[in-house]
């Protein structure tokens, strides 16, 4: 949505790790672009509405002359600027005031009086879709909240309280805590993880739509980042989102996504434009599955409530420090390693805690964050002291790439 019927650059990516820089840059100059993958520019090409075409990458010497007899005009991302005013003059006009009105008119086009609903996860870009959403089409829109168990300390009230009373949209609060518990009983591969937290998310949402009645829709936050990491655009899967390669072959709803051609920086700009308050809008990103990616191994409800402990006190001390809105992403970890120590005389045996926070624009590439060493001593001694089942904290100093910003 947002990108079918404008014209466009292509970004063409011949195995690049700056492809989506390159996207985001042209946008920011004014023009609508999209990733393709090598492999798919042939039917690109047959569907048309080019500006021009920007191979990235290890991109074969003839590449440039073989593109240039499609008559598209094609250029390596050397100088942009210069690229764009030759081949769209005065009609970079791409923003997102411009998006906010095509995807309203397109939001009404595709339900028409149709009843829809949204899964709510109280992150950025469920919130930005469902206000969005609501704005297009009012109270044909009913969210679902699905509290599956995963969730930080306090976020199920706080959820609830922002969209029934702030911004007044309908909202059906679904307690599916040990639904999904009970599905990922014995579960340790992370991608399984994704995948039943996945299909059980729809089978809760076909439930809810056949009580609203009638309902043919169902609205996701998915951002081009989950599209592009789940195999659908450029490059190979990385891992599965709950919301792009989690739903069943007989999933009945129709979805709405009108976020998914959005980068993260440009879902944030437009929940601006929506009046959306500051501490949604910069919210850190949580994934859609919760602390269950951040769990490492085996679900158990024990070590879901040590790793909700120790989450809730990094959160608030990272707070306190003044550090939350220089960190784009932090993340508390439980892993599935154990090691020996010792608390209050006597030997232990518990798990190892992984803080880690990273600076990032759009999830694509991220960087650790040289917090103070003093932030870090004091998070590391209260989940010593007043979380039981943790003996040892560490600092994960990895960059994306290699590593992802989740550990699964």
């Amino acid at each position: 949505m947002g990108g079918q019927s404008l014209k466009r650059i292509l970004v063409v990516d011949y195995g690049s790790d700056t492809a989506q820089d390159v996207a985001r840059c042209v946008r920011e100059l004014g023009v609508y672009s999209e990733i393709v993958p090598s492999s798919s520019l042939d039917s690109e090409l047959e569907a048309g509405q080019l500006w021009g075409i920007i191979p990235v990458g290890n991109v074969p010497d003839d590449t440039v002359k073989e593109l240039e007899k499609s008559g598209i005009p094609v250029s390596l991302a050397h100088d942009l600027p210069a690229f764009l005013q030759t081949v769209c003059g005065d009609k970079r006009d791409w923003n997102m005031e411009t998006y906010l009105e095509q995807a309203i008119e397109q939001i009404r086009a595709q339900v028409g009086s149709g009843k829809v609903i949204c899964g709510l996860s109280g992150g950025v870009d469920s919130s930005v879709a469902a206000v969005l959403v609501h704005k297009a089409i009012g109270d044909q829109l009913t969210c679902v909240y699905v509290d599956h168990g995963f969730m930080r300390a306090g976020e199920t009230e706080q959820i609830i309280q922002t969209f029934r009373d702030q911004f007044g949209i309908p909202l059906v609060h679904v307690d599916a805590q040990d639904r999904f518990i009970d599905q990922l009983e014995g579960i340790e591969d992370p991608e399984q993880k994704r995948k039943i937290i996945g299909t059980e998310f729809i089978r809760v949402f076909e439930e809810e739509a056949l009580r609203i009645g009638d309902a043919s829709f169902l609205v996701q936050g998915t951002v081009y980042s989950d599209v592009i990491e789940s195999g659908t655009s450029a490059g190979k899967v990385v891992k599965s989102h709950h919301n792009v390669g989690g739903l069943p072959d007989d999933f009945a709803l129709d979805l709405v996504e009108p976020l998914a051609t959005l980068f993260k920086d440009e879902v944030r700009a437009l929940g601006a434009l929506l009046d959306i308050p500051h501490e949604i809008l910069w919210r850190h990103p949580f994934p859609g599955p919760g602390l269950a990616i951040r769990l490492v191994g085996a679900i158990t409800r024990e070590k879901l409530q040590i790793l909700r402990s120790a989450d809730a006190i990094a959160m608030e001390e990272i707070r306190k420090s003044g550090w939350y809105d220089k960190i784009w992403q932090a993340l508390v970890v439980l892993t599935n390693t154990r090691t020996v120590g010792v608390f209050e005389g006597e030997r232990t045996y518990d798990y190892v805690v992984a803080l880690r926070f990273v600076t990032s624009t759009d999830a694509m590439t991220a960087k650790w964050v040289r917090v103070p060493y003093e932030l870090l001593e004091t998070i590391s001694q209260r989940l010593l002291t007043e979380v039981r089942g943790i003996n040892r904290v560490v600092y994960d100093i990895s960059s994306k790439p290699p590593a992802t910003i989740e550990w699964e």
